[in-house]
């Protein structure tokens, strides 16, 4: 009965892709059409979302679609006007700078952009920045509170250890490499609220900065109105923040009585129709999630991994393929393993040698293994509020004793040669082991340090000054030498394009690399995973649940797991 049901459920879930996933016939888009593109959610740097998490009802979509889409209504001169409906986003400042960018070239472009704001969150200030793109604002009557000003939390665990009668031996190399604290401590130390300061100073300026640019308002007036935290829409347009309170249908309305044409159907929109002709290709090899080593393309829950074989390759192949012209290498990665990070960054190495050009885009993060696998390619474009760096190594090795005892569970250990405690979890080490440790975590950070350096043309000693485990984000790290340009993929696109003497006016094609897989490779994926009940956990749990997974056990590359500005 068993096997009936899972061979049911299968057919169900197949046939209802098919239906859902295949595309149709592209869509005729008349004269005065208005253009309605929902925006919430979150949004992946991959070329396909996690089928699992969409069936679970995620809102999740590949964020180059987007920018394609948006980029296709810039031509579009059937389009009336693009109404942005604005509900709870589930992605960081950097794509939401580059999200606002496309709307703005949307009107640059002229065609006419209305942002609808429908949310009900305490503080939606990331939302409202986006909406600032657009030439107007809307807001719902029911909306409540956008505007609060930002907000950074820190969690650490090491209270929680303590009750469960585990320790952490940690060794970290870099007095900002704060990750460990996370884990195993209390409360922050004093480099660590230095850097949290100064990361949440540099996106509040760019914040209040964008607004103010956006409205034709001062910085003093913007900030002046974020601490009044005005509650109701009124308020909110009395204080010019707005435009109009209105309901949806009346802001479609406002656009004409042209036919409504949604986003999901716009995306079928042939780019060739709309007179794009490339005259290169390049391609676009997608780095996300943890640095994992080998194969694959997500976690057991669903999550995107940056597995070392699978991007390497992607990576060669794209360097030997004659039909592509340059590698766009979009990254949105917090790090990982040592090993696996050194591996893709050999891939771009030999791509390099290759005479491709090699850009790094920088998404949401690129920091500590996300910055090394990167640091080698021509040119590293980041958003301003981008986060990178974190060039410094940690190791937690737990000792589980306490908990042992707690549980009146006896434990007997028995070790060949000087170092092989560090292989039992049950005792803490010898000072001798401890410094065989040291010595391996201040090599992972020496080789580190020099790819950086041979990678971004500076001094050792310079790269060892700016690294220490410090974030920083994309503004700092242009002004720092870490970063070579600010923007976004259309702004890597560009310097490709620089780098080959092609018009900056001129089309390319972008090609992902590994390409998406097939809908029959999904759904084998997926039902594999049904199967051993591993359904896809909120992504607010993924995000924990990744940076544990990395955090312990072996030395890691990875910054602080909460790095979240709302």
């Amino acid at each position: 009965m068993g096997r009936f049901r899972r061979f049911f459920f299968g057919l169900v879930v197949a046939l209802l892709l098919l239906w859902w996933l295949l595309p149709g016939a592209g869509p005729l888009v008349e004269p005065g059409s208005v253009l309605v593109i929902d925006l919430s959610g979150d949004y992946v740097e991959t070329a396909e979302p996690p089928l699992l998490a969409r069936l679970a009802g995620e809102r999740i979509r590949p964020f180059a679609a987007l920018l394609s889409d948006l980029r296709k209504a810039e031509r579009d001169e059937r389009l009336a006007g693009v109404v942005l409906r604005i509900r709870s986003l589930d992605i960081g400042w950097a794509k939401a700078q580059e999200m606002r960018n496309a709307i703005r070239s949307l009107g640059a472009a002229g065609r006419r952009t209305i942002a609808y704001l429908e949310l009900e969150s305490l503080g939606a200030n990331l939302e409202y920045f986006v909406a600032t793109g657009a030439e107007t604002i809307h807001m719902a009557p029911g909306t409540r509170a956008p505007l609060v000003g930002l907000a950074a939390q820190y969690f650490f665990l090491g209270g929680l250890w303590e009750k469960l009668g585990i320790e952490f031996e940690v060794e970290a190399i870099g007095q900002y490499k704060n990750a460990a604290d996370v884990i195993a401590g209390r409360k922050m130390t004093e480099a660590h609220r230095e850097v949290a300061t100064a990361l949440l100073d540099s996106i509040d300026a760019q914040f209040v900065a964008g607004i103010a640019e956006a409205r034709g308002f001062s910085e003093a007036f913007v900030r002046d109105a974020i601490d009044q935290a005005p509650v109701s829409p009124e308020e909110m347009r009395a204080l010019g923040l707005i435009d109009e309170v209105s309901f949806y249908d009346e802001v479609v309305d406002s656009l004409g009585d042209g036919p409504v044409i949604h986003g999901d159907r716009y995306a079928q929109v042939d780019p060739a129709s709309l007179g794009f002709q490339p005259v290169a290709s390049f391609a676009l090899v997608y780095g996300s999630g943890n640095v994992v080593m080998g194969r694959g393309s997500s976690s057991p829950s669903g999550a995107p991994v940056l597995a070392a074989d699978t991007v390497s390759a992607a990576i060669d192949a794209a360097a030997e393929d004659d039909g592509i012209d340059a590698i766009i290498f979009r990254v949105d990665s917090p790090g990982g393993s040592a090993l696996a990070s050194d591996m893709v960054w050999r891939a771009v190495e030999r791509a390099r040698s290759s005479g491709k050009p090699v850009i790094a885009s920088f998404s949401d993060l690129a920091a500590s293994g996300g910055y090394y696998v990167a640091c080698g390619a021509d040119a590293i474009v980041a958003e301003p509020s981008s986060l990178t760096g974190s060039i410094g190594v940690f190791v937690l090795r737990p000792v589980f004793a306490g908990m042992l005892e707690k549980l009146d569970i006896g434990v007997e250990s028995q070790t060949r040669g000087a170092h092989a405690d560090l292989l039992v979890g049950s005792r803490p080490l010898s000072e001798a082991s401890r410094a065989r440790l040291r010595d391996e975590i201040q090599s992972i950070y020496d080789l580190f340090v020099e790819r950086v350096a041979a990678g971004r043309n500076l001094d050792p000693e310079r790269v060892d000054a700016l690294g220490q485990g410090r974030v920083w984000t994309g503004a700092q790290a242009a002004e720092i030498g870490l970063v070579d340009e600010l923007g976004g993929l259309r702004e890597a696109v560009n310097r490709a394009k620089q780098m080959l003497d092609i018009d900056p006016a001129a089309d390319v094609e972008l090609i992902p690399h590994p390409p998406p897989r097939s809908l029959r490779e999904q759904i084998s994926e997926a039902l594999k995973r049904v199967v051993v009940s591993e359904l896809p956990l909120p992504r607010s749990a993924r995000r924990l649940e990744q940076w544990l997974a990395l955090a312990t056990g072996v030395p890691a590359l990875v910054p602080p797991f909460v790095l979240d500005v709302r």
